[in-house]
């Protein structure tokens, strides 16, 4: 399979804003004569993923015309669609010295000189707008709206190097970028790949809609976000586990690819969907899986409203197919994983468990039924629960 059969990044090209050795070494000989601006984790994960290419087609933060059309539009200036504004916001003090065509020092959240950036613009931008377009909502109870209320008024943009990809420092061996997970598709031969996007330990519900993708596509890419999470969602270390041991005895080796994606959540909810579809595009998926509520948090969003906003695109638009799954259950009646598309039961037939319910049982020391989480799986939140 030649390259050009593969899926096109979105924009056209994968971009790649990791500074060479020289340029690096550059950038360096000058970082102690550079304003600096320390990122918080969310910023320092936006500049990991734009440097890599997960965020292809942007090669920096946001300028205020592509900000703007994305808030209120759902699509780039240039009208190509984007669903989240990504963007490096300062307090009055910080932006205030710097000078638009200057370059500023980027450090990460410990005070390491990590990257560069190139600025082009700095303006203030209406935070409630933002909240109310992007998150549906101008609470701050909103995880995600809190994120914008709590940053400074003012965006600082422009193209962006990062100094050096570094390891990842819990799971170095899952960390496989875009350009390397395109490789790794080709190497399969696999046409058609669907990416997953999760925040949450696997259970049955999970493993059947991934299974039931992956009848109809050469290869599943199952991606879990380890960037910045709620304090409350089951850290990523303990989620990675999970799969290992999901990846090791229930799913088929030569099919599937477990790799983490480091971006950050932003509980976007149908927003957030798009986005994650985007990412995946770039990360080489033709095919990405949207279940109930994706990327939601609290009641902030209709069941199957991240289903909806696929349609408010054209087909051919987003370059990715999602594949639409309703809220997968165990049918006592039939004797195996369901949803109302395929089960003929009755409510009460269905074994459902919230999150919420489950996380009670775990902490508890109690195994959920086998029909809703595998043991093996089920043991080690336990562990981690009570440890």
């Amino acid at each position: 399979m030649s390259t050009h059969d593969q899926i096109p990044a979105h924009g056209g090209h994968l971009i790649n804003r990791i500074a060479t050795a020289a340029e690096g070494n550059e950038f360096r000989e000058q970082a102690e004569s550079l304003p600096r601006v320390q990122l918080d984790e969310r910023a320092f994960s936006d500049l990991v993923m734009i440097a890599i290419g997960g965020f292809s087609p942007l090669i920096g933060f946001m300028e205020q015309g592509d900000y703007e059309t994305v808030v209120t539009d759902m699509r780039l200036a240039n009208g190509l669609p984007w669903a989240v504004p990504v963007t490096l916001s300062v307090t009055e003090d910080i932006a205030e010295p710097l000078k638009e065509g200057s370059w500023v020092r980027l450090d990460d959240p410990t005070g390491r000189f990590v990257g560069v950036l190139e600025l082009t613009q700095k303006y203030r931008y209406n935070k409630t707008h933002e909240a109310v377009n992007v998150y549906r909502t101008d609470e701050d109870k909103h995880p995600g709206v809190k994120v914008v209320y709590d940053q400074g008024p003012i965006n600082l943009a422009g193209p962006i190097w990062l100094l050096q990809r570094d390891p990842h420092p819990l799971f170095p061996q899952y960390q496989i970028d875009p350009a390397v997970s395109r490789a790794k598709f080709q190497e399969a031969g696999w046409k058609t790949v669907v990416g997953f996007q999760t925040r949450n330990p696997i259970h049955r519900a999970h493993e059947y809609i991934q299974k039931c993708a992956l009848e109809t596509v050469d290869g599943l890419f199952l991606h879990p976000l380890v960037g910045a999470t709620k304090s409350d969602d089951i850290p990523a270390d303990v989620r990675m586990r999970c799969y290992e041991i999901m990846m090791d005895r229930y799913f088929p080796q030569d099919r599937v690819i477990l790799a983490i994606n480091p971006s950050a959540m932003r509980y976007a909810g149908p927003r957030e969907a798009i986005f994650h579809a985007l990412i995946r595009k770039n990360y080489g998926c033709t095919h990405f899986i949207v279940g109930r509520d994706h990327a939601g948090v609290g009641d902030y969003y209709g069941t199957y409203d991240a289903q909806h906003i696929f349609d408010e695109f054209k087909p051919d638009e987003l370059g990715i197919i999602p594949m639409k799954f309703e809220h997968a259950f165990y049918c006592t009646r039939t004797g195996q994983m369901a949803t109302t598309k395929t089960s003929p039961s009755a409510p009460e037939e269905r074994v459902h468990l919230s999150g919420t319910k489950v996380r009670a049982l775990l902490r508890d020391g109690k195994l959920p039924p086998p029909e809703f989480s595998r043991p093996e799986v089920a043991q080690e939140l336990i562990r981690a629960m009570q440890g």
